[in-house]
C-alpha cells in the first residue's frame, strides 16, 4: 500500500510503498476512501522540515536547551549524531481520514466489517486506528464531508470549554478550516459571532455562515470592533484558532472581553500575557486539547477503554459522533471549504499547493477503489538483491525504533551483517530505515522473519514485555538471537527461555547463539579497565553510579508489565558490567530504594543495589533518577590493589595509583555498541563461542529481576 511520509530533516514529502499496518485487539483496519489535508498543521510541519537547522533551533528553544545539556555529558559528536537521527525519523502526515472497515480486533465493539468510519488515521491506503478514535458515518454524509469530522471536533472541544449560551457574543480569531467550522458551530449554539482574519476570502465565508467580520489586512482595529459588536459591554468569549508566533491574538482577546469573559486557545500563538488585562477582568484562559477527553490517554486511545458515559459525557469519539450528526442534519457546510481535490496518487502535488498557494483551504485526497487484498500485503521489497550467503549472518530485525535505527542497525551493518528484513508494527519506520540501510524487505508481521529460511539471525529491539516471547519463537525457529536488554521481565519468563534453549536439538544447540545487548563490557574504556584489573588477585570494590534523570511515571518503561521498570530495563547493564569486571559469580544481592512519600510517584528508580561475588569482591550500583544533569550521567569507580580507576560518561578514564596508567580520553563517547554487535556476528560466522556465555546471561538477568522484586516488596 502507499502512504505519505515526510522527512523532518529535509522537508521532502514522498508517497511511499509500505506494508499494511498491524492492528491490535481493540483496533480497526480501515481502507481509505477520502482524507483531508489539515492546511494549518500540515503546512507548519512541511515548512518546519524545509527550514535549515538554525531556523529549526529558533522554533524550538526548549529542545536547544536539552541538546546543550547532552553536549556537556555525552560530547559534541555523539549529540550531533543523536540530533540528526531524531530529525531523520519519518513522519506520517494526516489525521482526517474516512474509509471502510475491512478487519478488526476481537475486542472491538459497535462496528462491523463494511462500516464507513471517520477517524484520525493518516494519509494512507490502509490505516490502523483504535476503536475509540473512529466513529460510524451516517448514510446521508458523503466521504468528502465526513473528512472534516476530526477538524470539526477540534473546534467543538474548544466550544465545550467555552460553555456558550444562547444569545452570547463570541469572537473567533483565525478563520482557517477549524476557525470556519467553529463559526458554524457557535452559530448553531445560538451565539452571535465575530470573525477576525487577514484573508478576505475566509472573511467572506465567515459572513456566508452568519458571522460579522473584521479585516486585519484593511487595518481594522480588532478590539474596537469587538467592543462595538458586543454593544460596548465586551464579548462573552474568544476562541483563538489562529496559528502565529505573535501574542497579539491573546492580548486582543483579553481587551475585548467582558469582565469574567472566557478565552480558549485552540490554535498556536505566542503567550506573552499582560497580567493586568486578565487580573482586572478576572478572565478565564484555557488551552483546548485536540479532539476532547481521552486525548493522549493510552488507556483510552491505545487500549480501547472508554470513559463512563454518565460521568464523561463528551469524549473524542463522542465529539466525532456529534459533528457527524450535525453534518447529517445539514447544519455544517463543509463543501464551501473545499478549495482543491487530488487523487491520492497526486498527493505530492497536493502538498506543493500548501507551499505555493497561501489561500488554499480544504484540500481533499480521493483514493481509488483498489482491491483490498492487494492492499493488505504485510511486506514490501526495498532492495531487489536477494542473494544471501547462508554461511554468514543473515539478519532480520524486529523493531525499528530510535535505538534500533540510530545505533543497532548501523552497528550490524558496519560489522558486515547481511540485512534481510526489518519489521515494525506500523510499517513506516521499517520502510524508512530499511530503505536507508539496505534491507531487502520491510514488513509488519514478525512471522515474515521467523518463517523465512534464509534468515538465520534475529535481532529483537522492541518494547521489553515482548522480548521473552520473541526470543522463544526465534529459538524454536532455529535462529541465532540478539535481544536488546532485558532478556525478560519475570522469573517465569526466564525459566521459559532456559527451557526453550535447552530443548533445541543437540545438532543445533552447539551452533545457536543467544546474546543480550550488554554493550558496555565491549567499550574501549572497560576493556582497558579489565586489562588493568585482571592481574590483581585481591577482591575488588566497585561503585557504579547511573545519574539516570527523571522520566514521567506514565512512560512505558516505568510500567512493570510493559517496560519492567528501570532496574530491569536499564540498571541490568551495570549488573552485567560488574559481573564482567570481577570475572566471578554473583552470590548475593541486596537492594534498597527511596522510601514512599506523598507526591513521589516512582521510588524504584532511586535505588541502591549491592552485589557480592564468589571471589570476595563486592560492589554497589546507585541508580538515581533524582540527580542534577551537571553531574556525569554515568560514573564507574573501582578500588583495587592500592589504586583507583574512575570512568566518566565513557569518555574519560583516570587512574590513581597505577604505575603505568594515568588516563585514557576519547573525543567521541563509545559505549561499545559497535564492538558488541561485531563480536556477536563474528561468533556466528566463525563458529566461535558466544561473546557472553548463556549461563552468565541467565545469571545477570536473574539477579536484575531479583533486585527489582526486592525493591517492590520493601515498605
Amino acid at each position: 500500500m502507499k502512504q505519505i511520509l515526510q522527512n523532518m530533516s529535509t522537508g521532502v514529502t514522498r508517497l511511499v510503498d509500505v506494508p499494511v499496518p498491524k492492528y491490535s485487539n481493540t483496533d480497526v483496519l480501515i481502507q481509505s476512501l477520502s482524507s483531508l489535508i489539515s492546511i494549518g498543521t500540515e503546512r507548519m510541519l512541511v515548512e518546519f522540515g524545509k527550514a535549515n537547522i538554525l531556523s529549526k533551533a529558533r522554533q524550538q528553544p526548549e529542545k536547544v536547551k536539552m541538546v546543550l545539556e547532552k553536549v556537556k555529558t555525552d560530547g559534541l559528536l555523539t549529540t550531533i549524531d543523536a540530533v540528526k537521527s531524531k530529525l531523520d525519523q519519518p513522519l506520517a502526515l494526516g489525521y482526517c481520514n474516512v474509509g471502510t472497515v475491512v478487519a478488526m480486533g476481537g475486542a472491538v465493539q459497535g462496528l462491523k466489517i463494511g462500516d464507513r468510519v471517520a477517524s484520525n488515521g493518516s494519509h494512507a491506503e490502509m490505516v490502523s486506528v483504535s476503536q475509540n478514535l473512529c466513529a460510524k458515518i451516517p448514510d446521508s454524509v458523503s466521504d468528502e464531508t465526513a473528512s472534516f469530522t476530526v477538524l470539526g471536533s477540534i473546534g467543538l472541544e474548544g466550544i465545550r470549554l467555552a460553555t456558550p449560551a444562547l444569545g452570547e457574543s463570541f469572537v473567533v480569531t483565525g478563520l482557517g478550516l477549524i476557525g470556519l467550522l467553529t463559526v458554524q458551530l457557535l452559530r448553531a449554539h445560538g451565539c452571535r459571532v465575530l470573525g477576525i482574519d487577514f484573508d478576505e476570502t475566509k472573511l467572506a465565508l465567515a459572513r456566508q455562515f452568519g458571522a460579522e467580520t473584521v479585516s486585519l489586512a484593511q487595518g481594522e482595529n480588532a478590539v474596537e470592533a469587538g467592543m462595538a459588536f458586543s454593544r460596548g459591554r465586551g464579548v462573552d468569549g474568544v476562541l483563538i484558532t489562529a496559528s502565529t508566533k505573535s501574542s497579539d491574538p491573546v492580548s486582543q482577546a483579553a481587551r475585548m472581553c467582558r469582565k469574567r469573559g472566557r478565552i480558549i486557545l485552540v490554535g498556536v500563538t505566542g503567550l506573552e500575557l499582560n497580567r493586568s488585562d486578565f487580573y482586572e477582568k478576572e478572565l478565564s484562559f484555557q488551552v483546548s486539547c485536540s479532539y476532547g477527553p481521552g486525548r493522549y490517554d493510552s488507556n483510552y486511545e491505545d487500549k480501547g477503554l472508554d470513559y463512563p458515559f454518565g460521568f464523561v459525557r463528551w469524549t473524542e469519539q463522542r465529539n466525532f459522533e456529534a459533528i457527524l450528526d450535525m453534518m447529517a442534519e445539514g447544519r455544517l457546510d463543509v463543501q464551501s471549504l473545499i478549495s482543491h481535490r487530488f487523487s491520492f496518487d497526486e498527493a505530492v502535488s497536493a502538498y506543493q499547493v500548501l507551499s505555493d498557494e497561501k489561500k488554499a483551504l480544504g484540500v481533499i485526497l480521493k483514493y481509488q477503489d483498489a482491491d483490498q487484498e492487494e492492499l493488505k500485503v504485510n511486506q514490501v521489497i526495498l532492495n531487489k538483491k536477494a542473494d544471501f550467503l547462508a554461511e554468514k549472518p543473515v539478519c532480520g530485525f524486529i523493531g525499528a525504533g530510535n535505538y534500533a535505527s540510530r545505533i543497532l542497525v548501523p552497528a550490524f551493518a558496519k560489522a558486515g551483517a547481511q540485512l534481510h528484513t526489518i519489521v515494525s508494527s506500523g510499517g513506516v519506520s521499517a520502510t524508512h530505515h530499511g530503505e536507508k540501510n539496505g534491507f531487502h524487505k520491510a514488513a509488519t508481521d514478525v512471522e515474515v522473519i521467523l518463517d523465512n529460511l534464509e534468515i538465520n539471525t534475529v535481532a529483537i529491539v522492541t518494547r521489553h514485555n515482548s522480548h521473552a516471547r520473541f526470543v522463544i519463537k526465534a529459538l524454536q525457529a532455529g535462529k541465532h538471537v540478539f535481544v536488546e536488554k532485558p532478556l525478560c521481565l519475570t522469573i517465569e519468563e526466564l525459566e521459559q527461555v532456559i527451557e526453550t534453549y535447552n530443548s533445541v536439538p543437540s545438532t543445533q544447540h552447539s551452533a545457536l547463539k543467544v546474546m543480550i545487548g550488554f554493550n558496555r563490557r565491549f567499550a574501549p574504556h572497560i576493556i582497558k579497565m579489565k586489562e588493568l584489573l585482571d592481574p590483581i588477585k585481591q577482591p575488588k570494590v566497585f561503585i557504579m553510579t547511573m545519574n539516570a534523570g527523571a522520566i514521567p511515571a506514565d512512560t512505558w518503561i516505568q510500567n512493570n508489565e510493559i517496560g519492567g521498570g528501570r532496574i530491569i530495563g536499564e540498571a541490568c547493564h551495570y549488573v552485567d558490567l560488574m559481573r564482567y569486571l570481577t570475572g566471578s559469580e554473583i552470590i548475593s544481592v541486596q537492594a534498597r530504594r527511596m522510601g514512599d512519600r506523598p507526591g513521589l510517584n516512582v521510588t524504584e528508580d532511586k535505588a541502591s543495589i549491592t552485589l557480592g561475588f564468589a571471589d570476595g569482591s563486592f560492589g554497589t550500583i546507585h541508580y538515581l533518577a533524582n540527580g542534577g544533569k551537571a553531574f556525569p550521567k554515568e560514573r564507574i569507580e573501582v578500588f583495587a590493589g592500592d589504586g583507583v580507576l574512575q570512568l566518566d560518561n565513557f569518555r574519560r578514564l583516570k587512574g590513581y595509583g597505577w604505575n603505568n596508567f594515568k588516563k585514557m580520553n576519547l573525543l567521541r563517547q563509545d559505549k561499545g555498541q559497535q564492538a558488541c554487535a561485531a563480536a556477536f556476528l563474528e561468533s556466528i560466522e566463525k563458529g566461535k563461542e558466544a561473546p557472553i556465555a548463556f549461563d552468565e546471561l541467565i545469571e545477570v538477568s536473574r539477579v536484575s529481576i531479583e533486585a527489582a522484586e526486592q525493591l517492590r516488596t520493601q515498605k
